[in-house]
């Protein structure tokens, strides 16, 4: 093989090229609509440890206060909307997470073992395990 030997990839892509470019497109589209679902939520599932503490249906105002093992935790249901307000927790990662509003959506305090989880028409998990 002589030494000034270079491999060239400057050619145009091909029709067989396109095909596939469109093809992945495709499938990436048809992808993201069965896969994410931003379907409204309608009930909140408020679950401490292994309990289901209760249900409750969005479309109200409500604070609800759930005690847990490092302490209480304070979710705030609004117009279809819910949140943790206050956690006991170091980080606070369940309060940063903000109002969730679509089905399957879940925030959750591990350290004090108190999990939201948003539940519309179907559900995109069968449960919420820790």
């Amino acid at each position: 093989m002589p030494k000034n030997t270079r491999l060239a990839f400057n050619h145009k892509p091909l029709i067989g090229d396109w095909l596939v470019i469109v093809a992945s497109m495709v499938a990436v589209a048809v992808m993201f609509q069965q896969f994410w679902s931003f379907a409204p939520a309608s009930q909140l599932k408020i679950r401490q440890g292994n309990q289901i503490i209760g249900t409750y249906d969005l479309n109200q105002a409500r604070e609800l206060r759930i005690k847990g093992p490092l302490g209480e935790s304070i979710i705030v249901i609004n117009n279809g909307q819910a949140r943790f307000k206050q956690s006991p927790c170091p980080n606070q990662y369940c309060v940063h997470q903000g109002w969730l509003s679509h089905a399957g959506q879940v925030a959750i305090c591990l350290p004090n073992q108190v999990s939201l989880q948003l539940m519309g028409a179907k559900s995109k998990y069968d449960s919420l395990n820790y």
